[in-house]
């Protein structure tokens, strides 16, 4: 019983074993440009920081009318 069983286990890891070596090539590895480059990531990250210098006061008044409001709002729930 054992002997079948451990048969069985062998010809399911070498049927895992041949689908999992016919997914990728290392020529198709080398070819591969998917998903996003560090160069992106950096020029997102400069835009960000660039629309943030530029709106800074505009922020910080938005920000500054909301807290307020959720502090005068708290104040209110308080009493």
């Amino acid at each position: 019983m054992k002997e079948k069983l451990k048969t069985k286990l062998n010809l399911l890891k070498e049927k895992i074993m041949n689908a999992i070596d016919g997914l990728f090539t290392p020529a198709d590895l080398t070819v591969m440009d998917d998903g996003m480059g560090t160069v992106e990531v950096i020029l997102i990250i400069v835009v960000l920081i660039g629309l943030v210098l530029i709106f800074k006061k505009q922020i910080r008044a938005i920000v500054e009318t909301i807290m307020n409001k959720i502090s005068s709002d708290s104040d209110s729930v308080m009493s």
